[in-house]
């Protein structure tokens, strides 16, 4: 008879150690900040956000349709701080779209005798 010492198969340990658990807590308390910021200033954020988004429509539009420039010249016009800021046209409607980072767009069309009038809100 085997009275021998039987363990069981060493299983990896999934207890997080000292170093690892330092940095989760640091990543996990960025991400909080975060959150928390964007809660704070998000009214501020989108307000900027629709601004520039109007803008980049209004004079993007009058540069392409009044001024005869190219869409891709008319981004130049560009005040600093617009990098987010991307353009699109529709040529058949005489339309120019700016959108801010995926979050608000706007369209201004190209009126005869009226220049570019931005789209109403929604």
């Amino acid at each position: 008879m085997a009275t021998g010492n039987h363990s069981s198969p060493t299983t990896p340990s999934l207890t997080i150690g000292p170093k690892r658990r330092w940095w989760l807590r640091l990543v996990l308390g960025v991400l909080a900040l975060a959150v928390v910021a964007l809660a704070v200033f998000w009214s501020t954020i989108s307000s900027y956000a629709m601004t520039g988004a109007s803008y980049g429509a209004r004079v993007a539009c009058s540069c392409r349709y009044a001024g005869g420039r190219t869409l891709s010249d008319c981004a130049k016009d560009f005040e600093p701080g617009m990098e987010l800021v991307s353009l699109s046209e529709d040529a058949q409607t005489k339309s120019v779209t700016a959108r801010f980072a995926l979050m608000f767009s706007q369209t201004a069309t190209y009126k005869e005798g009226w220049g570019c009038v931005l789209d109403p809100w929604k």
